[in-house]
């Protein structure tokens, strides 16, 4: 007889899985000791057919919203970076094509394939260091909205040795976009230092790593597929397995490069000595023309494939680059002129950190003529204002908080003779006061050049959006860009915000009276230049305007020829004695 019984008609209790793990794992001690474990069956994936099913994540459409122009972000360019006009046209026009002609082919009816050998708008920027080659790029990718990364050519001289892998600048990215691989495929690597991975033609050993790493960079700029799961990458790694133990399921995470823009940038020492010899070699025979010796400061602008190739580049590399720009150095006008940008990320730096202590700065303008001569004895271009302003201000921002003063005008004497002034403003009251009094009259100066600025600059802006933007609400939004040390397109957009956030409330008091209430540009202006400038307090002023005109806007329904009311900046000031005076006179009538 079969004593075996269906376990759902048998009422013998069954052990669940950690029952059964216990009882097998107890036997299992008792018979070899601590010798042998049972590992438990809930750590393990459960094998599934698509266990080594491979996945890459790719997106169809461009994760952002991109409708720039060439002539647009060139202008934008132009409100933060002095002269580089060509450099500007090269980096706006072919970063523009580059996200528009993505942007078209994802939005094509017919999904033709890209057509083979389509060019990738790679590009190489030469230039000397701090004349805004990083700032200019950096600037762009934020504009956009796209993730942007740096690295320095420096950090793979020795791949296949001891330095790292040229992929991690792709892995970089995914991670700058929030590991969001969809949105990383469209962004921007940027490259520094590139000359230094140049094949020297009298030096061996190390070069044969920097032909390497060359060669490396020429997959990723044209395009393939990089693997985000590396070995030396133990978070990678880790993560890895929690989603196999998970899912039992190995998915491969990868990138694919071929929407990612590379730029390459680099000082490139020597090169123009190898364009010179170019020139100078043509110009010489019986029917040639006999060149000068003579180096001209423009000669890098005659850069030519072949320059780069001998400089020690290899042809393929060259080849993924085909845009080159050169960039201009910077003289000490410029230098004065980045100064008194009200862009300028050195200057408002430096006054931020004085704010932190309740300490208002401002520069005197002729100081810019003496900090530029400084930087530029130092021949590192922009980056020399950074330290010529640091070493004069570092005995004031270190000796300033531990006192009450409020206002510091850094002047000529200053920049003269920084410990001496430093002891002068602490010992003196009467020179606390020459500041304070000083700093009023400079903030005025200043706020008439911003004033200047928006003008020229942001007019268009506030007309794309149907705003007015009259000589005072420039010196509202200028006053606003000073106090709070803010860069003048955020500013402007912020302004925009709030200006349609009223634009809001006049819809919300039209509905609510039944008549169509607008206001003036100098009632909005005022509302505007309330502390502190920000939604809630316009939010105040209305929920006010409402409940003190509500009534008597009703009682000008009735008046069938009052059908708006433009309430003036008095009737934001006293709505009550507003609406009251307007009933009364229509009443009248």
């Amino acid at each position: 007889m079969n004593d075996f019984k269906d376990p759902e008609e048998s009422n013998t209790h069954l052990p669940d899985q950690k029952e059964l793990e216990k009882e097998i794992g107890d036997y299992l001690t008792r018979k070899y000791g601590q010798k042998v474990k049972i590992i438990s069956a809930g750590l393990l994936p459960h094998p599934d057919t698509d266990g080594n099913k491979e996945t890459t994540k790719k997106a169809t459409d461009l994760p952002f919203d991109f409708n720039l122009k060439p002539e647009e972000l060139v202008a934008f360019l132009d409100e933060y970076i002095i002269r580089q006009r060509k450099a500007k046209d090269v980096l706006a026009t072919k970063i523009c094509t580059h996200f528009n002609k993505i942007r078209f082919s994802a939005k094509r009816e017919h999904p033709f394939r890209t057509p083979v050998g389509s060019i990738k708008n790679n590009i190489l920027l030469i230039g000397p260091t701090g004349v805004g080659k990083t700032y200019m790029v950096k600037l762009i990718a934020d504009k956009i909205g796209v993730p942007f990364v740096k690295g320095d050519a420096t950090k793979f001289s020795e791949t296949g040795y001891v330095g790292g892998d040229v992929d991690d600048l792709v892995r970089d990215l995914v991670r700058q976009a929030d590991d969001d691989i969809g949105k990383a495929q469209f962004g921007i690597v940027y490259v520094d230092e590139i000359d230094k991975i140049a094949r020297a033609s009298n030096r061996q050993g190390l070069d044969v790593s920097r032909s390497g790493v060359q060669r490396a960079l020429l997959k990723l700029m044209e395009e393939t597929e990089v693997d985000m799961k590396v070995p030396h990458d133990m978070i990678s790694q880790i993560e890895a397995m929690e989603q196999f133990r998970a899912s039992g399921k190995r998915e491969k995470k990868t990138i694919n490069t071929k929407n990612i823009l590379f730029i390459m940038s680099g000082a490139f020492d020597g090169l123009d000595e190898i364009i010179h010899n170019r020139l100078h070699q043509k110009t010489i025979g019986f029917e040639g023309e006999f060149a000068s010796s003579k180096k001209s400061k423009d000669i890098l602008k005659k850069v030519a494939s072949e320059d780069l190739i001998s400089f020690g580049f290899e042809s393929e590399f060259i080849g993924r680059l085909p845009i080159t720009s050169v960039l201009e150095s910077l003289s000490k006008d410029d230098l004065v002129a980045i100064m008194k940008n009200p862009n300028c990320a050195i200057i408002n730096s430096k006054k931020q950190d004085f704010v932190v202590y309740g300490i208002k700065l401002i520069f005197e303008e002729s100081v810019y003529t003496r900090i530029a001569e400084l930087a530029v004895a130092e021949n590192t271009g922009a980056r020399g204002l950074v330290s010529v302003v640091e070493s004069i201000l570092l005995p004031f921002e270190k000796a300033l908080p531990s006192t009450d003063i409020q206002y510091f005008v850094v002047d000529e004497s200053v920049v003269a003779d920084p410990e001496g002034q430093l002891q002068k403003i602490v010992d003196h009251q009467g020179e606390r006061l020459r500041h304070q009094k000083k700093y009023s009259r400079l903030f005025e100066k200043e706020k008439k050049r911003v004033v200047r600025f928006l003008k020229d600059k942001k007019s268009d802006f506030f007309k794309r959006f149907n705003i007015p933007f009259s000589a005072e609400r420039r010196a509202l939004i200028a006053q606003h860009i000073i106090e709070e040390n803010s860069e003048p397109d955020q500013v402007c957009e912020y302004f925009v915000s709030l200006i349609n956030h009223v634009r809001g409330w006049q819809e919300i008091l039209s509905k609510h009276c039944q008549l169509h209430i607008v206001f003036d540009d100098r009632a909005v202006d005022y509302m505007l230049d309330q502390k502190p400038c920000q939604p809630a307090t316009i939010d105040s002023l209305c929920e006010s305007i409402l409940s003190s005109i509500e009534y008597g806007a009703k009682l000008l329904v009735q008046k069938k020829h009052a059908q708006t009311i433009v309430v003036s900046e008095d009737g934001v000031r006293d709505p009550q004695k507003f609406i009251n005076e307007l009933v009364e006179t229509s009443f009248k009538l």
